[in-house]
């Protein structure tokens, strides 16, 4: 497994999926959500998203890519930040975005920092909890099909604080 940290734009991803940090309905949202369906079209992946909503905070679906360069777009609801309990909802994001690409397969993924916008997750929490549960996946996964974790983080805060959690490993 490779994990690789990028300052940037998730949806210019070259990975078999990039993760939308999604609201329940799978509606366009702001922020990450609202860019990845400006950038997949929005009518299209707007319609595949409607059959699959509602879903619960913490579980992903897949659906095309549409115009994307990644194939898929994995969707989970991330938690919207009350209290450090919500680490197992942000944890179950990780955790079941990961399950469902390797359930389809696919050998590369790219995440944003999943509820550190809008939601309001500090972003130092939102890190560990991110690390932690890719490792915690693959301990119960060893031989899964995902070679490549590339987190695309927008400003140059979050890009440290999960370099930072990664190297402290």
């Amino acid at each position: 497994m490779e994990i690789r940290f990028v300052l940037g734009d998730i949806t210019e991803a070259k990975t078999d999926a990039i993760v939308n940090a999604a609201n329940v309905m799978l509606l366009a949202g702001s922020g990450v959500c609202g860019a990845i369906f400006r950038a997949a079209g929005y009518e299209e992946l707007q319609k595949e998203c409607e059959k699959l909503a509602p879903i619960k905070t913490g579980d992903a679906v897949i659906t095309s890519g549409y115009n994307l360069d990644a194939k898929y777009i994995i969707h989970t609801a991330g938690p919207i930040y009350k209290a450090k309990t919500d680490a197992i909802y942000l944890r179950n994001s990780y955790y079941n975005s990961l399950l469902t690409a390797f359930n389809n397969e696919l050998k590369s993924i790219a995440f944003p920092s999943i509820s550190t916008g809008i939601y309001g997750y500090p972003v130092d929490e939102a890190a560990k909890v991110a690390i932690d549960t890719i490792f915690e996946f693959y301990n119960d996964y060893p031989n899964n099909t995902i070679e490549e974790i590339i987190f695309y983080l927008f400003d140059h805060h979050t890009y440290d604080a999960y370099v930072n959690e990664y190297n402290s490993r």
